[in-house]
């Protein structure tokens, strides 16, 4: 293929021979435009083929779809398929666009490589009962890139990654990635508080809740999950009410997030409590969660519902966890 220019910073993980690598970058570094060669070169051969899986159909189509179809172009074998989101090339290798929304309907594939947009705010089992397997009998190699959100299973995966020999991550600044200049990032420190544009621009995880009184959990009242829709950032807490009185739990805040990504957030936190008593999770939240987004075909309160549907919170035996939903 032609060659493609790659900043020092993107070369320097394109040059990389593990197995999985890890990409945790500021905004607009060139995470994307680095994941789309690395998919062009992975399908560059007979019968190879490779996937970009975002967090959903829609995001990971409005992301990268129309910039890799450019990037590919000359070297299509037939016209793009548009409802498959699907390339074929003249190598013999194919790409697909992919999104995690429902990860079940994923499986099947054997794949050669995978890039993870974004795994934050998609749900880690998409990785691990899905993705991860097909992977094996091809012994297939993944990319993760994406923005820190938070303390999520984001960062757990770098936590868990830094040190196998297989693995590798790389952190890098939006500064280092040379697409932004310095007056623009100067200029976002007057906007942003200072653990947010650390988190954005910095690239580095922070927990954007640090500093609020967190009581602890009870057995004597439900949990409750309360939660506004908005994305920017989309904000939430965990709390219990008895004795006439809240009780705040925990607080969460995630910048540039989404409904699917805060019921991620909420499950891995109340982790902590499934197995002290069997658990009803009752959800409270504003009217515009029955607006419908333009990133999803589905309301907020839809994608609560089928998330609770899909994912309890209890798994011990006797638990009875599902969420009601109340308005």
């Amino acid at each position: 293929m032609t060659e493609v220019g790659l900043k020092p910073p993107q070369w320097t993980v394109f040059t990389c021979d593990q197995r999985f690598r890890v990409l945790v970058a500021g905004r607009r570094f060139g995470k994307t435009y680095l994941a789309m060669v690395e998919l062009c070169r992975a399908a560059w051969a007979p019968g190879r083929p490779a996937w970009w899986v975002g967090p959903s159909q829609k995001q990971a189509k409005r992301i990268c779809w129309k910039a890799l179809k450019k990037m590919t172009q000359p070297y299509w074998a037939a016209a793009p398929n548009e409802t498959d989101l699907r390339l074929e090339l003249t190598c013999g290798g194919t790409i697909c666009v992919r999104g995690a929304e429902n990860y079940d309907s994923l499986r099947g594939d054997g794949l050669d490589f995978l890039v993870l947009d974004e795994y934050a705010s998609m749900a880690p089992q998409a990785w691990t009962e899905v993705l991860r397997p097909a992977l094996s009998d091809r012994e297939g190699d993944a990319l993760f890139i994406g923005t820190p959100q938070g303390f999520n299973h984001f960062r757990e995966l770098v936590e868990r990654a830094e040190g196998r020999p297989d693995w590798k991550v790389f952190r890098f600044t939006t500064a280092e990635g040379g697409n932004v200049s310095a007056e623009e990032l100067e200029s976002a420190t007057h906007d942003l508080d200072e653990r947010t544009f650390r988190q954005e621009f910095l690239g580095t995880f922070e927990n954007l809740g640090v500093g609020r009184a967190e009581l602890t959990f009870s057995t004597r009242g439900p949990l409750i999950w309360a939660v506004d829709f908005n994305t920017n950032p989309l904000c939430s807490v965990l709390l219990q009410f008895y004795g006439g009185n809240i009780r705040i739990l925990q607080e969460m805040i995630l910048p540039q997030s989404n409904t699917l990504a805060t019921c991620e957030e909420m499950h891995s936190r109340s982790q902590i409590w499934q197995y002290q008593i069997p658990m009803d999770i009752y959800v409270y939240g504003d009217a515009t969660g029955e607006q419908h987004r333009t990133s999803s075909s589905r309301t907020d309160w839809q994608i609560v519902k089928d998330f609770s549907a899909a994912r309890p919170i209890g798994t011990a035996p006797s638990s009875v966890s599902r969420a009601r939903i109340r308005r």
